[in-house]
């Protein structure tokens, strides 16, 4: 026990020690927020691909597979896929647009991209990235807290807490370059901590030709179509396509694009960070697919399947040290989304409506108390831990990729949509996807993933509100 804790002691005080090391380079909000858009390729490929793969990688991912077998890889397809695309078509021109509009905050962009000056296309961002991001960042907490009462029977409520500290404590101090720095070193440790373990279980369990002996003793299917009737092809569609398009919209992936250096060093990254999703993404259905046969009678926590078989492969300390990779996957992941949700506070709500003039260290200091209030409330909603993290990930996921996935593509592509069209498909996407869980089965009894709905309405609503109020814009002069 106390060598397992004397692990994760360390690794918690190497975050905090690169937070520290990076406080001098906030001089400006600009620092704070974006890191000046100075990021080299190689930290920004790792950081964004390290921001999105949560404790979902080691608990949840490993966990649908375990229980389901190859069908759930239909997630992992989508999201290969979906954040291609992010890269591809999105990353670029988002980089360009945010340092043509002088943007920090997604927020911001869209005010100053559609001439919004009635405040409320950022006042809707704020507050839709706000609300999910708060469930998002507290899935991770849930994930952290379940660890340490799992590992070492430590109070889940003092899980929660130690975490919260450290993270707000490296991202208080270090900000952007802090966050992208510590997400690149999390990103390197995590990839070899899931890369291992089913490497080492494959060969404990005798070899590729026992995980497929037992996955047949099981009844799982080993095709990725279990059948070729409507309902597989549609579960087949919306778990792919309802995770894959949800890229669009993840503030805490996309500001990473926003922080490069140099645009042209976007195809770089975009290979670099696509090879490293792949692998991760490759062991963690591995970790799934062995467990199967590692763990015969099945498992009381499916969740746990990564952590328990580590547990036995390895000696304490080791295996404490690799299951911080799955800390790491969860510090990777909030730090970014504390951060953007502080940087939201101070610059759409301090700076852009109660103090249009504040200075740079009024603007920093409004982050950091930005970013104690955040996660104040984030720990009151892990508190109840009551949902499972992946029904968490999922309800944040689909929240933020439909309020403003839509709005970037149109934003980056489009000439005729108006402010009062992004008004309506931020709101619309936004709401939809909330509240589709309690709508869904007075429709029908297929379950959606609320993405789809969610996405495809927000979508229409932004070309359908901009086509009815072009002539008022026209009329006022509005460009």
């Amino acid at each position: 026990m106390v060598t397992q804790l004397v692990a994760i002691a360390l690794y918690f005080a190497m975050l905090v020690t690169i937070g520290i090391c990076s406080r001098r380079k906030n001089a400006t909000e600009k620092d704070f927020a974006l890191g000046n858009r100075n990021l080299n390729y190689w930290v920004t490929a790792i950081s964004a691909h390290a921001d999105d793969m949560s404790s979902w990688l080691f608990m949840a991912f490993p966990m649908a597979i375990f229980i389901a077998g190859p069908y759930k890889l239909w997630v992992a397809i989508g999201l290969l896929v979906g954040m291609f695309f992010n890269w591809h078509i999105i990353a670029p021109r988002l980089r360009r647009a945010t340092e043509k509009y002088d943007s920090y905050t997604l927020s911001t962009f869209f005010e100053r991209r559609y001439g919004d000056t009635s405040g409320v296309i950022r006042t809707i961002s704020a507050v839709m990235i706000l609300f999910f991001m708060t469930y998002y960042f507290s899935a991770g907490l849930v994930a952290t807290g379940r660890l340490f009462e799992g590992l070492f029977s430590i109070n889940y409520y003092i899980g929660i807490s130690v975490s919260l500290i450290v993270v707000v404590s490296y991202v208080l101090v270090g900000g952007f370059v802090s966050v992208a720095w510590t997400d690149f070193v999390q990103g390197v440790f995590l990839l070899a901590m899931v890369m291992l373990v089913p490497i080492i279980a494959c060969i404990h369990v005798g070899g590729v030709s026992e995980v497929l002996l037992a996955l047949e003793e099981k009844g799982m299917s080993l095709s990725l179509i279990p059948d070729y009737s409507f309902l597989s092809f549609f579960a087949i569609f919306t778990l792919s396509v309802g995770w894959g398009i949800g890229y669009f919209g993840q503030p805490h992936i996309i500001t990473k694009f926003m922080g490069i250096k140099n645009v042209d060093d976007l195809k770089k990254s975009k290979y670099l960070g696509m090879s490293w999703q792949f692998l991760a993404l490759a062991s963690a259905a591995a970790v799934g697919f062995i467990g199967v046969a590692f763990f015969p009678e099945g498992l009381a926590k499916p969740e746990m399947v990564f952590v328990e078989m580590t547990k036995i492969l390895f000696f304490p300390f080791l295996a404490a040290f690799i299951i911080c990779g799955i800390f790491a996957a969860n510090m990777s992941t909030m730090d970014s989304q504390i951060l953007v949700a502080a940087t939201v506070l101070s610059e759409d709500f301090y700076r852009g409506m109660l103090k249009k003039n504040a200075t740079s260290k009024e603007v920093i200091y409004a982050s950091r108390i930005g970013i104690v209030i955040f996660a104040a409330v984030a720990f009151f909603l892990a508190y109840g831990q009551s949902a499972t993290i992946m029904s968490i990930v999922e309800y944040a996921w689909c929240g933020l990729g439909s309020a403003f996935g839509p709005l970037i593509l149109c934003s980056l592509y489009s000439q005729s949509v108006n402010r009062f069209g992004a008004i309506a498909g931020i709101s619309v996407g936004g709401v939809i996807a909330a509240t589709w869980p309690s709508i869904n089965p007075y429709i029908t009894s297929l379950v959606i993933v609320p993405m789809i709905p969610a996405f495809a309405l927000s979508l229409i609503f932004i070309y359908v509100v901009s086509f009815v109020t072009r002539k008022q814009i026209e009329l006022k002069g509005v460009v």
